[in-house]
């Protein structure tokens, strides 16, 4: 591939110019996910572009889930997994290994990741200066037949109650990027596994952050001829989930990426974290490269 000429690179470099305004000194979080965790080069491409946001004036917020790893660890180990109702149940030696494999080997492969791209990176869970407390999550499910309602328990797995950010703050403050693996403490000390889309829109909120990024293995949210819908209103999604439009697992992330719309985030993006350098372009250009949920969808 050949090299751009130079005057097409400062067009372009030229153009970001507003973007940088619009986020200047503004909390961006980045669920950071899928492919573009496990693929090398996107892995290297992620991390400079952390470190690109940071030195041009943003604060990003990395929020790394791990269930490939965590799903291999269990294997190599020999803990059976057992899910219910499509989810994992977490029992104390399986909260042991996702412990082991969160906050330890990708936490810290992270953090490395970003300081060999020239960055300051400090590598945390929830239990670190009580950034997370969390809950035991439960599920209530009805038979539509017999109309009984079931609770089902994951053991081990919560979703925050309270975020304390300050600890967030003294990292940025020392111009470094935090990047958090979602495991918290309950209020009893018990360790809980939080879902990294759940616990990076709880941060969002806390921090009041200008943008939540969501990487995923899909391009975004499509509508029924499979093209990406670009701006999503929140007053929208309701309709089309009853009419088909959005099925599966991304009802699940849209109503919460909704929730955390409502809660004072700008907007969630929900992007394709497969493209090289997705958040770069998102954040930075004009052509934004996946689905923004916000109020107005401007």
């Amino acid at each position: 591939m050949t090299d751009l000429p130079i005057s097409e690179t400062a067009r372009i470099l030229s153009e970001a110019l507003p973007f940088l305004q619009r986020y200047d000194d503004q909390t961006i979080v980045v669920k950071y996910g899928g492919h573009a965790m496990v693929d090398p080069k996107l892995a290297q491409q992620f991390a400079r572009d952390m470190v690109m946001l940071k030195v041009c004036g943003l604060n990003p917020v990395v929020v790394h889930g791990g269930g490939p790893q965590i799903n291999k660890m269990l294997d190599k180990l020999a803990v059976k997994a057992e899910f219910r109702d499509g989810l994992r149940v977490t029992d104390a030696e399986t909260m042991s290994v996702v412990e082991m494999v969160l906050a330890g080997s990708i936490n810290k492969a992270i953090v490395a990741s970003i300081q060999r791209a020239g960055g300051r990176a400090v590598g945390i869970s929830g239990k670190d200066g009580d950034l997370m407390v969390a809950e035991r999550f439960v599920k209530k499910k009805t038979d539509p037949a017999s109309g009984k309602t079931e609770t089902i328990d994951f053991g081990f797995v919560g979703e925050p109650a309270r975020v304390n950010i300050e600890i967030l703050q003294t990292i940025i403050r020392s111009d470094a990027i935090p990047v958090i693996a979602p495991i918290a403490a309950g209020w009893e000390g018990e360790t809980y596994n939080i879902n990294a889309d759940t616990a990076a829109g709880a941060i969002a909120t806390a921090m009041q952050a200008k943008r939540l990024l969501l990487l995923t293995d899909v391009a975004g949210v499509l509508d029924k001829d499979k093209n990406l819908i670009s701006e999503l209103k929140i007053s929208e999604i309701a309709r089309l989930i009853a009419n088909g439009t959005i099925t599966g697992g991304m009802i699940p992330k849209v109503e919460s990426a909704a929730s955390v719309v409502e809660s004072g985030v700008e907007g969630v993006i929900i992007l394709d974290g497969r493209v090289p350098h997705s958040v770069l372009l998102e954040l930075l250009t004009p052509h934004g490269v996946g689905t923004r949920v916000s109020r107005t969808g401007v």
